[in-house]
């Protein structure tokens, strides 16, 4: 007599939903943040000129928005900045990135002096890859 019975084959296991939907809620709250974040130097109370011509370019991950108001203030990361802070926050960039690059954002009404003035600082405190932000020329027909 043989009393041993056959084992039963596994059941086939059905397409899991839990872990897509986790997948998908963390993705989703990593684009959410990620897109605020890129928002945040962009959303102050700088006008920038707009081009004639022009196209979007990739950003880097390590872009450094310097933007200049119309009365003349530089704001770094959303810290209002002097010339000489300015320049120690540069000089600090350089050290850990030769390459760094600026992008400088300044309002149409601000006055050239304050962008030469900028420009120098970063001089000064070797970078040396400033670019200059407009906006996006509107859609003629």
């Amino acid at each position: 007599m043989n009393f041993r019975h056959k084992a039963a084959p596994p059941p086939v296991m059905g397409f899991q939903v839990t872990p897509m939907i986790d997948v998908f809620c963390c993705l989703l709250i990593f684009f959410i943040v990620t897109y605020n974040f890129s928002r945040a130097e962009t959303s102050l109370e700088v006008k920038v000129p707009t081009a004639k011509k022009g196209e979007d370019t990739a950003r880097p991950i390590s872009q450094c928005i310097l933007n200049v108001t119309a009365d003349g203030r530089v704001i770094l990361n959303n810290q209002t900045l002097t010339l000489p802070q300015l320049k120690t926050k540069l000089e600090q960039l350089s050290s850990i990135y030769p390459d760094q690059a600026i992008y400088l954002r300044g309002d149409e009404k601000v006055d050239y002096r304050h962008i030469v003035e900028i420009l120098d600082t970063c001089r000064e405190a070797n970078i040396w890859n400033v670019a200059f932000a407009a906006s996006r020329p509107s859609s003629q027909p």
